[in-house]
């Protein structure tokens, strides 16, 4: 068992200073501003405008991550968890400023962009914040995942452009199953943790194998369409080339997610974010060279 900071003695600068970064989930964070910079300039904005939302989404997503650790300090210090805030690494009111200033960020750099592009940026964190404080612990923790996927290019094209295109009709239920086949291999990955502590998830309510299996059928669902609808618009090399690289990652990510190990798992989930964030910016592009975005 890996033994806390605060339990080794005074934690020093360095270690806060990584628990700081660790407790805004930088790697779901990271993808998700690297993902919305890469669709708004897909969409035609300016390296500034492009550069501001993928700021603003880091920035939004860190608060959203903050106030998850914040609102599960209580179980992850009966688990034995080594999260920041209850390891003593960051202390409460830390976390809690961190939280309001990040989302002072997030939301003032989503105004410059305009009041349309500030209402989907709020949208978006209050559907966060629904996640951390309400909806995590329950089999409705899939739901917040489905709609914020969905979210991610309608604020970098609302953000560039001004709207979405009729595109979309397309990409939106899409992300929606995307987004929900990442939440449940989210909660499949914590499985164990999550019986221990007696918190009911999709994963723990339909059991390792079957939840596997939902993965599965959805993310084959979102590739196939994905594969298909750009083959039909008829996209060239280079965009099936990278649409194939994504697919591959999400397939990876997918076997890695049906192993007993959580920690393989773990890394199942991530693997498919990035496959999925890979895909989509292929599809996006795909229809944007064909005049359909």
């Amino acid at each position: 068992m890996r033994i806390a900071p605060s339990e080794r003695g005074r934690p020093s600068l360095a270690d806060r200073l990584l628990g700081l970064i660790r407790l805004g989930h930088p790697f779901p964070s990271l993808l998700d501003g690297l993902a919305t910079g890469a669709l708004a300039l897909v969409a035609g904005g300016r390296i500034e405008i492009a550069a501001r939302l993928a700021i603003a989404m880091v920035a939004l997503q860190v608060s959203i991550g903050t106030a998850n650790d914040l609102a599960d300090v209580d179980r992850d210090r009966a688990a034995n968890l080594t999260k920041p805030i209850a390891t003593g690494l960051v202390p409460p009111v830390v976390a809690l400023v961190t939280a309001a200033v990040a989302m002072a960020i997030g939301l003032g750099l989503s105004w410059t962009l305009g009041p349309a592009t500030l209402v989907v940026a709020a949208i978006g964190t209050a559907i966060g914040y629904a996640y951390d404080l309400w909806l995590k612990p329950t089999r409705w923790s899939w739901l917040p995942f489905a709609l914020g996927t969905s979210l991610v290019p309608v604020y970098a094209w609302v953000g560039s452009t001004g709207g979405i295109p009729s595109g979309f009709i397309v990409l939106l239920p899409a992300s929606c199953l995307a987004g929900t086949g990442l939440a449940l291999a989210n909660s499949l990955a914590d499985l164990e943790r999550d019986r221990a502590a007696g918190t009911e998830t999709p994963a723990t309510a339909l059991g390792r194998v079957r939840t596997w299996r939902a993965v599965a059928v959805l993310q084959a669902i979102v590739g196939a369409a994905a594969i298909a609808s750009l083959a039909f618009v008829g996209v060239g090399t280079a965009v099936m080339g990278g649409a194939a690289v994504g697919l591959g990652l999400l397939t990876t990510g997918v076997a890695l997610a049906r192993s007993k190990s959580p920690a393989r798992r773990r890394r199942g989930w991530e693997t498919s974010a990035v496959g999925l964030a890979a895909l989509g910016l292929a599809w996006a592009l795909g229809f944007s060279a064909a005049g359909m975005l």
